[in-house]
Protein backbone atom coordinates (compact mmCIF):
# COMPACT_ATOMS: atom_id res chain seq x y z
CA UNK A 1 0.00 0.00 0.00
CA UNK A 2 0.96 3.61 -0.84
CA UNK A 3 2.36 5.52 1.76
CA UNK A 4 -0.05 8.74 1.95
CA UNK A 5 2.66 12.06 2.71
CA UNK A 6 1.14 15.40 2.90
CA UNK A 7 4.34 17.45 3.21
CA UNK A 8 5.34 21.42 3.73
CA UNK A 9 7.75 22.92 2.06
CA UNK A 10 11.08 24.25 3.03
CA UNK A 11 12.52 23.46 5.95
CA UNK A 12 8.96 22.07 7.67
CA UNK A 13 8.80 19.93 4.90
CA UNK A 14 12.09 18.33 5.62
CA UNK A 15 12.09 18.21 9.38
CA UNK A 16 8.99 15.56 8.55
CA UNK A 17 11.55 13.12 7.01
CA UNK A 18 14.84 13.69 8.13
CA UNK A 19 17.20 13.82 12.03
CA UNK A 20 18.59 16.20 13.54
CA UNK A 21 16.97 18.92 11.96
CA UNK A 22 17.86 22.57 13.16
CA UNK A 23 14.72 24.34 11.46
CA UNK A 24 17.91 26.68 10.41
CA UNK A 25 16.63 29.09 7.13
CA UNK A 26 18.85 27.73 4.49
CA UNK A 27 20.69 30.74 2.83
CA UNK A 28 24.11 29.37 1.81
CA UNK A 29 26.42 30.96 -0.66
CA UNK A 30 24.97 30.71 -5.08
CA UNK A 31 25.66 26.89 -6.39
CA UNK A 32 29.05 25.85 -7.46
CA UNK A 33 29.75 24.44 -11.18
CA UNK A 34 30.42 21.22 -12.17
CA UNK A 35 30.88 19.86 -15.79
CA UNK A 36 31.30 16.26 -17.74
CA UNK A 37 34.49 16.20 -16.33
CA UNK A 38 33.21 15.65 -12.85
CA UNK A 39 34.65 18.41 -10.60
CA UNK A 40 32.52 18.45 -7.98
CA UNK A 41 30.94 22.33 -7.56
CA UNK A 42 32.54 24.16 -4.20
CA UNK A 43 29.74 25.07 -2.32
CA UNK A 44 28.24 21.49 -2.24
CA UNK A 45 31.88 19.94 -1.51
CA UNK A 46 32.37 22.34 1.41
CA UNK A 47 28.59 21.02 2.85
CA UNK A 48 29.86 17.92 2.63
CA UNK A 49 32.59 18.26 4.50
CA UNK A 50 31.79 20.49 7.41
CA UNK A 51 29.17 18.43 8.09
CA UNK A 52 31.30 15.02 9.65
CA UNK A 53 29.22 12.49 7.52
CA UNK A 54 29.00 10.81 3.84
CA UNK A 55 26.76 12.72 1.85
CA UNK A 56 24.24 11.24 0.24
CA UNK A 57 25.42 12.47 -3.69
CA UNK A 58 22.77 13.04 -6.47
CA UNK A 59 23.05 13.65 -10.18
CA UNK A 60 21.95 16.83 -11.63
CA UNK A 61 22.15 16.02 -15.49
CA UNK A 62 21.09 19.28 -17.09
CA UNK A 63 22.39 21.54 -20.29
CA UNK A 64 24.52 24.09 -18.62
CA UNK A 65 26.22 24.93 -21.93
CA UNK A 66 24.30 25.01 -25.41
CA UNK A 67 20.76 26.27 -26.75
CA UNK A 68 19.42 25.57 -23.66
CA UNK A 69 21.45 26.48 -21.36
CA UNK A 70 19.55 29.25 -19.24
CA UNK A 71 17.16 26.17 -18.52
CA UNK A 72 20.44 24.31 -16.87
CA UNK A 73 21.38 26.79 -14.67
CA UNK A 74 17.69 26.87 -13.13
CA UNK A 75 18.61 23.52 -12.96
CA UNK A 76 21.36 23.62 -11.10
CA UNK A 77 20.45 26.15 -9.07
CA UNK A 78 17.24 25.07 -8.12
CA UNK A 79 18.50 22.11 -7.06
CA UNK A 80 21.33 23.17 -5.18
CA UNK A 81 18.99 25.67 -3.14
CA UNK A 82 16.90 22.47 -2.54
CA UNK A 83 20.16 20.75 -0.95
CA UNK A 84 20.90 23.44 1.25
CA UNK A 85 17.32 23.31 2.33
CA UNK A 86 17.56 19.82 3.20
CA UNK A 87 21.32 20.00 4.87
CA UNK A 88 20.01 22.93 6.91
CA UNK A 89 16.93 21.01 8.48
CA UNK A 90 19.55 18.09 9.44
CA UNK A 91 19.89 16.63 5.75
CA UNK A 92 18.28 13.07 5.40
CA UNK A 93 18.93 10.05 7.72
CA UNK A 94 21.15 11.98 9.29
CA UNK A 95 23.55 12.76 6.15
CA UNK A 96 23.87 15.82 3.91
CA UNK A 97 22.53 15.53 0.47
CA UNK A 98 25.40 16.85 -2.28
CA UNK A 99 24.38 17.45 -5.82
CA UNK A 100 27.03 16.66 -8.58
CA UNK A 101 26.23 18.67 -11.64
CA UNK A 102 27.35 17.17 -15.15
CA UNK A 103 26.42 19.17 -18.44
CA UNK A 104 24.63 17.24 -21.06
CA UNK A 105 24.84 20.13 -23.40
CA UNK A 106 21.06 19.77 -24.66
CA UNK A 107 22.84 17.08 -26.79
CA UNK A 108 20.92 13.60 -26.44
CA UNK A 109 24.06 11.56 -26.93
CA UNK A 110 25.91 13.96 -24.56
CA UNK A 111 23.29 12.71 -22.39
CA UNK A 112 23.58 9.07 -22.84
CA UNK A 113 27.50 9.84 -22.24
CA UNK A 114 26.74 11.46 -18.75
CA UNK A 115 24.14 8.68 -18.03
CA UNK A 116 27.21 5.98 -18.42
CA UNK A 117 29.09 8.26 -16.09
CA UNK A 118 26.98 8.53 -13.06
CA UNK A 119 26.13 4.79 -13.66
CA UNK A 120 29.43 3.59 -12.73
CA UNK A 121 29.86 6.18 -9.43
CA UNK A 122 28.10 3.85 -7.18
CA UNK A 123 27.38 6.23 -4.73
CA UNK A 124 25.13 8.02 -6.75
CA UNK A 125 21.34 6.99 -5.45
CA UNK A 126 19.54 9.32 -7.61
CA UNK A 127 19.89 11.65 -10.74
CA UNK A 128 17.44 14.61 -11.94
CA UNK A 129 17.43 15.08 -15.16
CA UNK A 130 17.67 15.54 -18.16
CA UNK A 131 15.99 18.76 -19.53
CA UNK A 132 14.64 17.62 -22.72
CA UNK A 133 12.32 14.65 -23.41
CA UNK A 134 14.82 13.55 -26.36
CA UNK A 135 17.50 13.69 -23.82
CA UNK A 136 15.85 11.83 -21.36
CA UNK A 137 14.66 9.10 -23.71
CA UNK A 138 18.49 8.86 -24.91
CA UNK A 139 19.19 7.97 -21.82
CA UNK A 140 16.67 6.16 -20.23
CA UNK A 141 18.04 2.52 -21.28
CA UNK A 142 21.56 3.20 -19.29
CA UNK A 143 19.72 3.95 -16.61
CA UNK A 144 17.98 1.43 -16.35
CA UNK A 145 20.17 -1.25 -17.41
CA UNK A 146 22.17 -0.18 -13.74
CA UNK A 147 18.87 0.09 -11.85
CA UNK A 148 19.63 4.02 -11.42
CA UNK A 149 16.57 6.42 -11.03
CA UNK A 150 16.38 9.29 -13.56
CA UNK A 151 13.38 11.69 -12.56
CA UNK A 152 13.40 14.53 -14.88
CA UNK A 153 11.70 18.12 -13.84
CA UNK A 154 10.91 18.94 -17.41
CA UNK A 155 10.43 15.57 -20.05
CA UNK A 156 6.42 15.85 -20.50
CA UNK A 157 6.65 13.03 -23.39
CA UNK A 158 4.25 10.56 -22.44
CA UNK A 159 6.26 7.44 -23.46
CA UNK A 160 9.23 8.57 -21.39
CA UNK A 161 8.47 7.44 -17.79
CA UNK A 162 6.80 3.88 -19.32
CA UNK A 163 10.52 2.93 -20.83
CA UNK A 164 11.45 1.83 -17.44
CA UNK A 165 10.58 1.04 -13.72
CA UNK A 166 13.86 3.51 -12.91
CA UNK A 167 12.23 6.55 -15.18
CA UNK A 168 10.21 9.21 -13.30
CA UNK A 169 8.66 12.61 -14.69
CA UNK A 170 7.29 15.10 -12.79
CA UNK A 171 6.00 17.98 -15.33
CA UNK A 172 3.39 16.16 -16.25
CA UNK A 173 2.33 14.63 -19.71
CA UNK A 174 1.63 15.98 -23.64
CA UNK A 175 -1.32 14.03 -23.80
CA UNK A 176 -2.92 16.20 -20.30
CA UNK A 177 -1.66 19.54 -22.10
CA UNK A 178 -2.20 18.90 -25.39
CA UNK A 179 -5.89 18.32 -25.11
CA UNK A 180 -6.23 21.35 -22.13
CA UNK A 181 -5.04 23.44 -25.03
CA UNK A 182 -7.24 22.45 -27.46
CA UNK A 183 -10.66 22.13 -25.24
CA UNK A 184 -9.77 25.08 -22.69
CA UNK A 185 -7.49 27.34 -24.09
CA UNK A 186 -8.39 27.73 -27.93
CA UNK A 187 -12.03 26.97 -28.01
CA UNK A 188 -13.27 27.83 -24.41
CA UNK A 189 -11.34 30.79 -23.31
CA UNK A 190 -10.26 32.31 -27.28
CA UNK A 191 -13.67 31.22 -28.91
CA UNK A 192 -11.60 29.74 -32.25
CA UNK A 193 -13.30 27.74 -34.68
CA UNK A 194 -9.73 27.24 -36.17
CA UNK A 195 -6.05 27.17 -35.31
CA UNK A 196 -3.13 27.20 -37.22
CA UNK A 197 0.14 25.63 -35.74
CA UNK A 198 3.93 26.09 -35.81
CA UNK A 199 6.36 23.25 -33.76
CA UNK A 200 9.86 22.27 -32.81
CA UNK A 201 10.29 19.52 -34.67
CA UNK A 202 11.89 17.43 -32.03
CA UNK A 203 10.62 14.67 -29.77
CA UNK A 204 8.38 17.01 -27.50
CA UNK A 205 7.50 19.12 -30.27
CA UNK A 206 6.17 16.32 -32.66
CA UNK A 207 4.15 14.66 -29.44
CA UNK A 208 2.58 17.60 -28.25
CA UNK A 209 1.32 18.61 -31.64
CA UNK A 210 -0.05 15.32 -32.46
CA UNK A 211 -2.35 15.38 -29.17
CA UNK A 212 -2.95 19.14 -30.09
CA UNK A 213 -4.19 18.12 -33.57
CA UNK A 214 -6.06 15.03 -31.80
CA UNK A 215 -7.78 17.27 -28.81
CA UNK A 216 -8.68 19.65 -31.83
CA UNK A 217 -10.48 17.33 -33.93
CA UNK A 218 -12.39 16.18 -31.13
CA UNK A 219 -13.46 19.37 -29.54
CA UNK A 220 -14.37 21.33 -33.16
CA UNK A 221 -11.44 23.58 -34.18
CA UNK A 222 -10.41 23.34 -37.31
CA UNK A 223 -6.22 22.96 -37.98
CA UNK A 224 -6.08 24.64 -40.75
CA UNK A 225 -2.30 24.49 -41.29
CA UNK A 226 0.48 22.64 -39.30
CA UNK A 227 4.26 23.94 -39.77
CA UNK A 228 7.46 22.65 -38.39
CA UNK A 229 11.16 23.97 -37.90
CA UNK A 230 14.36 22.64 -36.32
CA UNK A 231 15.84 23.78 -33.38
CA UNK A 232 18.04 27.08 -33.77
CA UNK A 233 15.74 28.03 -36.52
CA UNK A 234 15.79 31.80 -36.77
CA UNK A 235 13.68 33.30 -39.84
CA UNK A 236 10.16 31.67 -39.61
CA UNK A 237 8.78 34.27 -42.41
CA UNK A 238 8.07 31.00 -44.88
CA UNK A 239 6.12 28.81 -42.32
CA UNK A 240 4.08 32.19 -40.97
CA UNK A 241 3.22 33.06 -44.26
CA UNK A 242 1.84 29.25 -45.11
CA UNK A 243 -0.05 29.37 -42.21
CA UNK A 244 -1.15 33.05 -42.81
CA UNK A 245 -2.62 32.01 -46.00
CA UNK A 246 -5.07 29.52 -44.65
CA UNK A 247 -6.78 32.48 -42.14
CA UNK A 248 -6.83 30.54 -38.85
CA UNK A 249 -8.69 32.32 -36.10
CA UNK A 250 -5.59 31.75 -34.03
CA UNK A 251 -1.63 30.62 -34.02
CA UNK A 252 -0.71 28.08 -31.81
CA UNK A 253 3.50 28.08 -31.32
CA UNK A 254 4.56 24.80 -29.74
CA UNK A 255 8.10 26.42 -28.73
CA UNK A 256 10.70 27.18 -25.92
CA UNK A 257 10.70 30.79 -25.55
CA UNK A 258 13.45 31.91 -27.33
CA UNK A 259 11.64 30.52 -30.72
CA UNK A 260 8.20 32.22 -29.53
CA UNK A 261 9.65 35.56 -28.92
CA UNK A 262 11.00 35.70 -32.81
CA UNK A 263 8.10 33.93 -34.24
CA UNK A 264 5.97 36.68 -32.26
CA UNK A 265 8.10 39.78 -33.69
CA UNK A 266 7.77 38.23 -37.22
CA UNK A 267 4.08 37.80 -37.01
CA UNK A 268 3.56 41.74 -35.82
CA UNK A 269 6.09 42.82 -38.84
CA UNK A 270 4.12 40.86 -41.29
CA UNK A 271 1.33 42.79 -40.46
CA UNK A 272 -0.79 39.73 -39.21
CA UNK A 273 -3.22 40.48 -36.15
CA UNK A 274 -3.98 36.98 -34.56
CA UNK A 275 -4.18 35.79 -31.29
CA UNK A 276 -1.38 33.86 -30.72
CA UNK A 277 -1.36 30.79 -28.03
CA UNK A 278 0.74 28.62 -26.83
CA UNK A 279 2.54 25.33 -24.86
CA UNK A 280 3.63 25.99 -21.16
CA UNK A 281 7.11 25.75 -22.24
CA UNK A 282 7.06 29.53 -23.43
CA UNK A 283 6.34 30.33 -19.88
CA UNK A 284 9.31 32.33 -18.94
CA UNK A 285 10.26 35.79 -18.18
CA UNK A 286 12.81 35.53 -20.39
CA UNK A 287 10.11 35.71 -23.20
CA UNK A 288 8.64 38.77 -22.33
CA UNK A 289 12.43 40.64 -22.48
CA UNK A 290 13.17 39.24 -25.40
CA UNK A 291 9.67 39.69 -27.27
CA UNK A 292 9.07 43.10 -26.02
CA UNK A 293 5.60 44.51 -27.09
CA UNK A 294 5.12 42.19 -29.76
CA UNK A 295 4.75 39.17 -26.83
CA UNK A 296 1.94 41.43 -25.24
CA UNK A 297 -1.49 39.01 -25.19
CA UNK A 298 0.08 36.17 -25.73
CA UNK A 299 -1.65 33.53 -24.42
CA UNK A 300 -0.34 30.09 -22.47
CA UNK A 301 -1.18 27.75 -20.04
CA UNK A 302 0.68 26.09 -16.80
CA UNK A 303 0.38 24.15 -14.07
CA UNK A 304 2.43 26.44 -12.37
CA UNK A 305 2.51 30.57 -11.84
CA UNK A 306 4.06 32.91 -9.22
CA UNK A 307 1.60 34.91 -7.67
CA UNK A 308 1.95 37.28 -4.80
CA UNK A 309 -0.72 34.74 -3.07
CA UNK A 310 2.01 31.76 -3.17
CA UNK A 311 4.18 32.89 -0.46
CA UNK A 312 6.03 29.72 -0.76
CA UNK A 313 6.32 29.85 -4.39
CA UNK A 314 6.78 33.65 -4.31
CA UNK A 315 9.93 33.19 -1.21
CA UNK A 316 11.74 30.61 -3.67
CA UNK A 317 11.15 32.76 -7.12
CA UNK A 318 12.92 35.85 -5.06
CA UNK A 319 15.80 33.52 -3.94
CA UNK A 320 15.41 32.02 -7.41
CA UNK A 321 16.07 35.13 -9.04
CA UNK A 322 18.94 36.63 -6.75
CA UNK A 323 20.78 33.70 -7.93
CA UNK A 324 20.51 32.78 -11.48
CA UNK A 325 19.92 36.98 -12.32
CA UNK A 326 16.91 35.77 -13.90
CA UNK A 327 12.98 34.92 -12.87
CA UNK A 328 12.52 31.32 -12.57
CA UNK A 329 9.95 29.36 -15.24
CA UNK A 330 8.12 26.04 -14.72
CA UNK A 331 10.98 23.66 -15.33
CA UNK A 332 13.03 25.67 -12.05
CA UNK A 333 10.85 25.07 -10.02
CA UNK A 334 9.99 21.77 -10.97
CA UNK A 335 13.63 21.17 -10.16
CA UNK A 336 13.02 22.64 -6.85
CA UNK A 337 10.06 20.38 -6.05
CA UNK A 338 12.00 17.66 -7.82
CA UNK A 339 15.07 17.80 -5.97
CA UNK A 340 12.68 18.12 -2.31
CA UNK A 341 11.16 15.48 -3.34
CA UNK A 342 14.04 12.78 -4.20
CA UNK A 343 15.05 14.05 -1.12
CA UNK A 344 11.89 12.44 0.77
CA UNK A 345 11.90 9.70 -1.03
CA UNK A 346 15.46 8.43 0.29
CA UNK A 347 14.37 9.16 3.72
CA UNK A 348 11.29 7.31 3.76
CA UNK A 349 13.31 4.71 1.93
CA UNK A 350 14.04 1.26 3.83
CA UNK A 351 17.93 2.00 3.24
CA UNK A 352 19.82 4.15 1.27
CA UNK A 353 20.27 2.29 -2.34
CA UNK A 354 19.49 2.90 -5.31
CA UNK A 355 16.65 -0.24 -5.26
CA UNK A 356 15.26 1.44 -2.26
CA UNK A 357 15.18 4.81 -3.45
CA UNK A 358 13.24 3.97 -6.84
CA UNK A 359 10.75 2.04 -4.69
CA UNK A 360 10.26 5.10 -2.46
CA UNK A 361 9.73 7.25 -5.57
CA UNK A 362 6.99 5.07 -6.87
CA UNK A 363 4.94 4.89 -3.15
CA UNK A 364 4.98 8.97 -3.42
CA UNK A 365 1.28 9.81 -2.74
CA UNK A 366 0.08 13.82 -3.03
CA UNK A 367 3.78 15.02 -1.83
CA UNK A 368 2.90 18.70 -2.06
CA UNK A 369 5.19 20.82 -3.68
CA UNK A 370 5.92 24.90 -5.00
CA UNK A 371 4.36 23.71 -8.33
CA UNK A 372 1.33 21.14 -6.93
CA UNK A 373 0.54 18.07 -5.69
CA UNK A 374 2.85 15.10 -7.18
CA UNK A 375 1.39 11.55 -6.86
CA UNK A 376 3.27 9.18 -9.69
CA UNK A 377 0.85 7.17 -11.64
CA UNK A 378 1.71 3.27 -12.40
CA UNK A 379 3.91 4.15 -15.31
CA UNK A 380 6.24 6.83 -13.01
CA UNK A 381 4.54 10.35 -14.35
CA UNK A 382 2.13 12.62 -13.06
CA UNK A 383 -1.20 13.92 -14.27
CA UNK A 384 -1.14 17.96 -13.61
CA UNK A 385 -4.34 20.32 -14.16
CA UNK A 386 -3.33 23.56 -16.46
CA UNK A 387 -4.20 27.19 -15.88
CA UNK A 388 -4.77 29.93 -18.82
CA UNK A 389 -2.64 32.90 -18.66
CA UNK A 390 -1.10 35.82 -20.52
CA UNK A 391 0.98 38.52 -20.73
CA UNK A 392 -0.49 41.67 -19.92
CA UNK A 393 1.08 45.28 -19.32
CA UNK A 394 4.84 43.65 -19.58
CA UNK A 395 4.22 40.35 -16.81
CA UNK A 396 2.39 36.81 -16.77
CA UNK A 397 -1.27 36.83 -15.11
CA UNK A 398 -3.02 33.83 -14.25
CA UNK A 399 -6.39 34.21 -15.99
CA UNK A 400 -8.45 31.30 -14.96
CA UNK A 401 -8.24 29.08 -12.05
CA UNK A 402 -7.24 25.44 -11.75
CA UNK A 403 -11.47 24.79 -11.42
CA UNK A 404 -11.71 26.06 -15.14
CA UNK A 405 -11.97 22.50 -15.88
CA UNK A 406 -15.11 22.36 -13.83
CA UNK A 407 -16.87 25.58 -15.22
Amino acid sequence: MRKRIAVLLAVAMMASVTAGCSGAEAKAPSAGTETSGGQTGENASQEAGESGENPIRIGVAAPITGNSAEYGKGFQVATQMAAEVVNAAGGVKGRPIEMVVKDSKGDAKESADVARIFCEEEDIVAVIGDFSSSSCMASAPIYQEKGLVQISPSASHPDFAKMGDYMFGVVGRQDDEGPFMAKYMAKKYIGAESVGVIFMNNDWGVVTSENFKQACEESGVAVTATESFIEGEKDFNAVISKVRQTDPDALCLITQYNEAAIISKQVKQAGWDVQIMGAGAMYSDQLIQLGGADVEGLIAESPFIIEESDPKAMEFAEEFEKRAGFKPNIQAASAYDTALLVADAIGRAEEVSRSAVRDALAATDNFMGITGPITFTEDGDVHRKYRVMAIQDGKWVALTGYDYYDE
